[in-house]
């Protein structure tokens, strides 16, 4: 393992002349890099690429913008009197032992108890030893044998993952039919905590229990080929599987899923099998919009009569000790980092050493001030030098070029914010410094982009090839994954994210560059803003990490207040809407863990809510929410003792609604009872759409002109809603909504909703999801959330079809039901058949039917090679390529065929197999779900 020895360190640039011409590759949890080795001298020039004719669009041909000079960055002081960052234990000496001194730091230390093949997968991750501030958190009072929960804080890079894992992991491991949960706030993090999972749990079989039961019940029951091996599952708002809870013996889920499963999981009795559940990033509690939901997951498991262990934890706790009050929980903290962080703020381009929160308040107090910058105590470091183009006229944009250019040009990794792809990879085409290798993976990673259903973005092929991108909502899924890999492998040395992005996806950079600091109009908080410069300096590859703030002159006074601010206390999500409580108290009562005043004040008891709020207000909410429950027919009382759910209400709860949202759908599906157009699409995809997403700015012009193409069945269901085509043109000339009372914002509820229903039309009859972006000026990776939105059993599909079958509407249900496979598939029903091959949806499934495959069996039975020209064919752009290029793209798309015909094949063996075999070979529909996503994973 690498030392742990703390020295004085230099900025980039000054210790790159320093180093070896060879790195560290060795990857640790959580910083997955693995660079290639870079080597940069004056002495050696790498030759330039053999291609350097890039792909291009037909159209863009001779239209490259000129390139741009980074300004050069000046050292003032040459002595590096630098201060190691507040997150960092690390000091002047070394005091951190290794496995050579304390052989509890092995992971086959005999008392954490882990089998040899988790310590040998973990081994080939890159894991061989832990830290002592690992050691001493696990092994604390009652964490190993379960008995005891646990809330914990560790910077980010700090290894704080790795103790959750162990803990779940132990849970799992010791009892074959165990459960745990692992909570998640973002979709891109469960999918990435999955693929880890999976590589740790990778061949290691759980011992089958040794008594004649189980031994009768195998020779009674044909038995899972998975059955001995742990099952990490993936759930989140757009997924493509619809597991159970039997399906998994891990489930990573984001804070929606994890909430519907337990509910689902209490109400019928499985919930014993439950032995673990991880809180990540347990200072979201307050999050405005959420965090309210992982205090009643918290909740519910302290309420059970069975043990469950929690683990909560985050970089960002205040009051640690009001949670593990909460919790009943072991605390441990520790600012430990192996990569330590030097901190800077820029101003004007000048660059201050501000490496602890005093030295930045210091820097920023003395440039707010009107002292002259030859009585500053604390001077410049560093000196960005003016640019002599005009679009670094702006001293801060100037001084994000400056740093992003020089980390690159170094051979590190950058994480910026704000959109500065385009200008920094202006300045970085021309440098020629790039490695051909480097080069010739960011045309793969060109090639890989242009694959995909939804083309290559027009930025993106600039930017790509001078090693640069952008991350944002803005980009599909698949773009975003293929972009992170990239920046994780090397093949991109600057990423551009925005500042939500930066502090939630984990891709840790030399450099974290922090343009103004702000998201919006607004200053970061200080949380994201800890999470932010947390991504800097990466184990195995750095030896320490840099953060620069750089901020305009007009931002000072924010500045130095963001960074005076304390961390937020954490606090009860359930107190800023009285609808939180009210969902809180539905789900227990349906859900029939609490059904009288007693378990009622029990349950309330155990909220976080009952360490912060005084007693007589929390019962002033309770007895106002419980009213409101009863007037909107959720939950009926007789004697005003006891409780139950209604029919309605247990709907609500089983389609993981709020009450509000689930008023609103019960009143639109009674409408729909009485008058339901069945000659169109619109009126079954306007109940798919989601109830709560306002945040889609209507384009009244464009709804105008989809009205007008609208057929008669399309106008009587706008009809049937309330809509007035008189109030669209209106809009479209320039008019105003009015949302003063109630009706009048449920009537504007409708329009949005009827808004994104013509975008749901579009997709479902094969327009391509780059086609409805322009069309409705929407960005492509919203139009993909949208579609993924609705398909997810939290606000779409799944919710409106529970929703009905709770209440008995079968033949609504049903034709939900149908429609639902149309949604997922984006295609006319003739296509949903080969929509259930992997990579084949949308236009490409019509180009395959079109061109003769018309079933799954005669795509398994075709030879790849003779699907590469119908992708091609399927492609949304045709693009000029040199004859090199054209040999890359249809490698690429050759790779393609080959999963498209494998899982083909897959399908067609599985419906072949006679229905008296199906389950031996299949299991379950579940199971080749799970099987297709991770293949085509």
């Amino acid at each position: 393992m690498d030392s742990r020895q703390s020295v004085f360190h230099k900025t980039t640039v000054e210790s790159i002349t320093f180093q070896q011409k060879t790195f560290h590759t060795t990857t640790i949890a959580g910083s997955k890099r693995a660079h290639a080795e870079t080597t940069v001298g004056s002495e050696q020039q790498p030759s330039v690429s053999k291609r350097a004719i890039q792909f291009q669009r037909a159209s863009a041909s001779g239209t490259e913008l000129p390139g741009l000079a980074a300004s050069t960055i000046t050292t003032v002081d040459s002595d590096d009197n630098f201060q190691i960052s507040e997150y960092s234990q690390r000091r002047i000496i070394s005091a951190t032992p290794t496995s050579t001194i304390d052989r509890s730091l092995l992971l086959s230390f005999p008392r954490y108890g882990l089998p040899d093949s988790l310590v040998n997968n973990l081994n080939v991750l890159g894991i061989k030893e832990i830290y002592p501030w690992q050691k001493q958190c696990i092994l604390g009072p009652g964490l190993l044998n379960g008995t005891r929960n646990l809330v914990y804080t560790a910077p980010t890079g700090g290894g704080k993952s790795l103790v959750a894992d162990i803990l779940m992991l132990r849970r799992v491991l010791q009892d074959r039919d165990a459960k745990a949960l692992l909570v998640l706030p973002y979709v891109a993090l469960v999918q990435e905590k999955v693929r880890w999972l999976r590589n740790v749990v990778q061949g290691i079989k759980r011992q089958p229990p040794a008594n004649d039961v189980y031994e009768k019940e195998r020779l009674l029951w044909q038995r899972r080929p998975d059955e001995d091996t742990i099952r990490v599952v993936g759930f989140f708002g757009g997924g493509k599987i619809r597991a159970t809870w039997s399906d998994f013996d891990i489930g990573v889920c984001t804070f929606e899923k994890a909430n519907t499963l337990i509910n689902a999981a209490i109400g019928d009795c499985s919930i014993t099998k439950l032995k673990a559940v991880v809180l990540d990033e347990l200072h979201m509690l307050d999050d405005d919009h959420r965090g309210y939901l992982m205090e009643l997951i918290a909740t519910k498991l302290l309420s059970l009569e069975h043990e469950v262990q929690i683990v909560g934890m985050s970089a960002t706790l205040a009051n640690i000790d009001l949670l593990s009050r909460w919790l009943d929980a072991h605390i441990y903290s520790t600012f430990y980092r192996p990569v330590p962080i030097e901190e800077y703020l820029c101003h004007e381009g000048k660059i201050y050493p501000a490496s602890s929160t005093s030295g930045l308040l210091k820097a920023a107090s003395q440039l707010a001030s009107d002292s002259n910058a030859s009585q500053l105590q604390n001077r410049p470091v560093r000196i960005v030098q003016p640019s002599i183009h005009k679009e670094f006229k702006d001293p801060v944009l100037n001084a994000v070029v400056a740093l992003a250019v020089e980390t690159a040009k170094s051979g590190y990794g950058a994480l910026g914010c704000e959109s500065d792809a385009r200008l920094i990879s202006r300045a970085l085409h021309h440098t020629h410094l790039d490695d051909p290798a480097i080069l010739e993976k960011r045309l793969d990673l060109l090639a890989d982009l242009r694959s995909l259903s939804t083309g290559l973005d027009p930025t993106l092929a600039e930017t790509i090839t001078a090693g640069v991108a952008f991350h944002h909502a803005g980009l599909t899924t698949e773009e975003r994954d293929l972009i992170a890999d990239a920046y994780d492998h090397g093949v991109l040395k600057v990423l551009v994210a925005t500042c939500s992005l930066a502090a939630g996806i984990n891709l840790p950079a030399r450099r974290v560059i922090l343009h103004n600091a702000r998201m919006g109009r607004d200053l970061v908080g200080p949380s994201m803003l800890r999470q932010m410069r947390g991504r800097a300096g990466r184990k195995g590859k750095d030896e320490v990490g840099e953060t620069y703030l750089c901020c305009r002159k007009t931002d000072l006074e924010g500045v130095i207040e963001l960074m005076r601010a304390e961390l937020p206390q954490i606090s009860s999500g359930l107190t800023t809407d009285r609808h939180r409580i009210q969902r809180a108290l539905l789900e227990i009562i349906a859900i029939r863990l609490a059904n009288s005043r007693d378990s009622i004040h029990d349950y309330i008891e155990k909220t976080l809510l009952s360490l912060s709020t005084a007693p007589d207000a929390i019962q002033t909410y309770v007895e106002c929410s419980l009213q409101d429950l009863i007037k909107m027919g959720f939950v009926r009382s007789d004697d005003s003792v006891s409780y139950a759910a209604t029919k309605l209400g247990k709907a609500i709860v089983a389609s993981s609604l709020e009450p509000e949202d689930g008023t609103f759908i019960y009143r639109e599906m009674q409408r729909a009872l009485r008058a339901f157009v069945m000659d169109g699409e619109m009126h079954v995809l306007y109940m798919f759409t989601p109830v709560h997403d306002l945040s889609v700015v209507i384009n009244w012009q464009v709804f105008r002109s989809e009205m007008e193409n609208l057929d008669e069945s399309g106008l009587r269901v706008m009809t049937f809603l309330g809509l007035k085509p008189t109030q669209v043109n209106a809009m479209a000339q320039g008019g105003n909504l009015k949302e003063t009372t109630p009706e009048e914002k449920e009537t504007v509820r409708i329009y949005h909703r009827f808004y994104l229903a013509l975008q749901l039309r579009d997709l479902c009859n094969e327009v391509p999801i780059h086609v409805v972006s322009r069309k409705y000026g929407t960005p492509r990776g919203t139009v993909q959330t949208l579609a993924q939105t609705c398909q997810g059993f939290a606000a779409g599909t799944d919710a409106v079809i529970k929703f009905c079958q709770q209440m008995d509407w079968g033949a609504m249900a049903a034709i939900l039901d149908h429609f639902s496979d149309r949604l997922n598939a984006g295609a006319r029903s003739d296509l949903l058949a080969l929509a259930k091959v992997t990579f084949i949806k949308s236009r490409t499934a019509r180009v395959f039917y079109e061109n003769g495959f018309k079933t799954v069996a005669a795509i398994a039975n075709a030879d790849p090679k003779e699907l590469v020209p119908v992708l091609i064919q399927a492609q949304p752009s045709k693009v000029r390529l040199k004859s090199k290029d054209e040999e890359k793209y249809e490698e690429k798309l050759l790779a393609k065929a080959k999963v498209i015909a494998d899982s083909a094949n897959r399908l067609w063996r599985t419906h072949m197999t006679p229905p008296s075999r199906r389950d031996t070979a299949a299991n379950s529909s579940t199971e080749i779900e799970m099987q297709q996503q991770v293949y085509e994973e």
